[in-house]
C-alpha cells in the first residue's frame, strides 16, 4: 500500500483515464485542489521519467477541481486552453504534487496556473482556461 503525506486521502473522483494510475490523492488547502501521487512504473516513459502527458492531465485535473471549489460547487467546466512548461523531470519514486495556486473565476471563462512538483521541486507549470457551464438541477418527474 502506497503511502502519502500528512493531510492527503483518496481522490474522490476517478475517470478511466486516472484510473490506470491510481492511488491519486487529494488534499485541500486555501480553497485549492492539490493532487498527489507516487510515482511509480505506469507513471514513466521508458527512461523512467513521468510521462509529461500525465504531469499535464494532473495539472489539468487539479486547476479545474481548484475552479470547481472557488465556485462552491455550483457549476462545472471544461478545459478551452492549456499550456505547459516542463522545467524538469520527474522520477519514478518520488512524490508528486499538482498544486493550483492561482484562479480568478469570471461568469464563463476561468483561468488557472499550477506547477507540477516531484519531491517539492518543480518540474511543470501549467496555465489554462476553462469555460464555464451552471450546473443543471436534476429533472423532476415533472419536467420529464
Amino acid at each position: 500500500m502506497i503511502e502519502a503525506p500528512a493531510g492527503f486521502e483518496p481522490h474522490f473522483r476517478s475517470s478511466g483515464l486516472t484510473n490506470p494510475w491510481e492511488p491519486i490523492f487529494v488534499k485541500r488547502a486555501n480553497g485549492m485542489i492539490i493532487l498527489g501521487l507516487r510515482a511509480g512504473p505506469a507513471h514513466v516513459n521508458s527512461r523512467g521519467f513521468v510521462h509529461g502527458g500525465l504531469i499535464a492531465a494532473l495539472a489539468d485535473n487539479a486547476m479545474g477541481l481548484s475552479c470547481a471549489e472557488q465556485r462552491g460547487g455550483d457549476s462545472r467546466g471544461v478545459t478551452v486552453s492549456l499550456a505547459l512548461d516542463y522545467l524538469g523531470v520527474a522520477e519514478q519514486g518520488q512524490w508528486l504534487t499538482f498544486e493550483t495556486d492561482f484562479v480568478r473565476l469570471g461568469s464563463t471563462l476561468s483561468f488557472a496556473q499550477a506547477f507540477a512538483r516531484a519531491d517539492g521541486v518543480a518540474c511543470a507549470r501549467a496555465n489554462a482556461t476553462f469555460r464555464v457551464f451552471k450546473e443543471r438541477a436534476a429533472p423532476t418527474a415533472a419536467s420529464a
